[in-house]
């Protein structure tokens, strides 16, 4: 597995500073100890950091075949668990590879929360400009989504999602959002920025069976091998709901006559495609707002995705 970035695009969360104040230490000799403590069958396997690996995971290359995947802070810390238990049963349905689990740790060495270990894939993030124009990609990832959607989702007894697995309404981003519009309004145009957002919020909801969604579905949660799709990663905001949140992919990879292929293959509605351009904005401004001023790769990143989602 070759990288990952922050969970959720654009996640708006706590300061820097405050993240770093509950974040744990974590280094080669801690996960060694985890590692040969609690899974001694890999303790001869060799351990080397994959850097730049995300803002909420540390991830470990342990030997050719798997990886180890730490949170660096509670948010993320449910992870390990979450896609141990759902994984496994998604993944043989997939088109594309996704990193199913082989083991959960526990915590340990002043470690507090679970870790996992998973199987490589191999791969090197996907990049607009090598993808953006591409039909071929456009179906692949519409296709993917397709098959996640048809999954059946677990019963739901009462008619509620389990907490692990619900997703904050897009209205719940009002406040953010139109905060971060104000405050980037010298850079990209307000008004616009504006009308699609209220677009989005005014858009009809989802009317119709909940449906398994990524949540987090952008570049850097995709691999490529010789150029063309391969895998699918980081499922932290794996979830079942409203799949418009999985349509920020057509604007964070894709240039306009890409989403048009995607989005006729995947039959969306304008009601979602709205939504999904809401998401698309929200998430963008908040990384960009968040990150953008000591990160210019992720600068870049979300100033295309803010500028693709105004085009629609």
């Amino acid at each position: 597995m070759a990288s990952e970035t922050t969970t959720e695009t654009g996640a708006t969360g706590p300061t820097a500073a405050a993240l770093d104040e509950v974040r744990p230490v974590i280094d080669g000799p801690l996960v060694r100890r985890l590692v040969d403590a609690q899974f001694p069958q890999w303790a001869g396997l060799p351990l080397r950091l994959l850097a730049p690996a995300g803002s909420d995971h540390v991830i470990y290359r342990l030997g050719d075949e798997l990886s180890v995947r730490l949170s660096r802070r509670p948010g993320s810390a449910g992870q390990a668990a979450k896609e141990a238990e759902w994984l496994p049963r998604l993944a043989p349905h997939l088109p594309l590879a996704v990193p199913v689990p082989v083991a959960v740790g526990r915590p340990g060495f002043g470690y507090p929360w679970p870790w996992s270990v998973t199987r490589w894939l191999d791969g090197e993030v996907a990049a607009a400009g090598a993808l953006s124009g591409s039909p071929g990609a456009a179906l692949e990832l519409a296709g993917f989504l397709t098959a996640l959607q048809q999954l059946p989702p677990p019963d739901l007894a009462g008619g509620a999602v389990p907490g692990e697995l619900a997703r904050p309404a897009l209205a719940d981003r009002d406040r953010a959002t139109r905060a971060a519009i104000a405050q980037v309004c010298a850079v990209f145009d307000a008004a616009a920025m504006t009308a699609l957002w209220e677009a989005a919020l005014a858009a009809p909801g989802w009317d119709r069976p909940p449906v398994w969604f990524h949540g987090d579905f952008h570049t850097g949660n995709l691999l490529t091998v010789d150029g063309r799709l391969s895998a699918v990663i980081d499922f932290g905001g794996l979830g079942i709901g409203d799949p418009a949140c999985d349509l920020t992919i057509a604007f964070t990879l894709l240039s306009a006559p890409g989403r048009a292929v995607f989005r006729s293959a995947l039959g969306v509605d304008d009601a979602t495609w709205a939504r999904g351009r809401g998401w698309a904005l929200a998430t963008a401004l908040g990384a960009y707002t968040w990150h953008a001023a000591v990160d210019p790769v992720l600068a870049a990143q979300t100033t295309r995705q803010i500028t693709e989602a105004l085009i629609g």
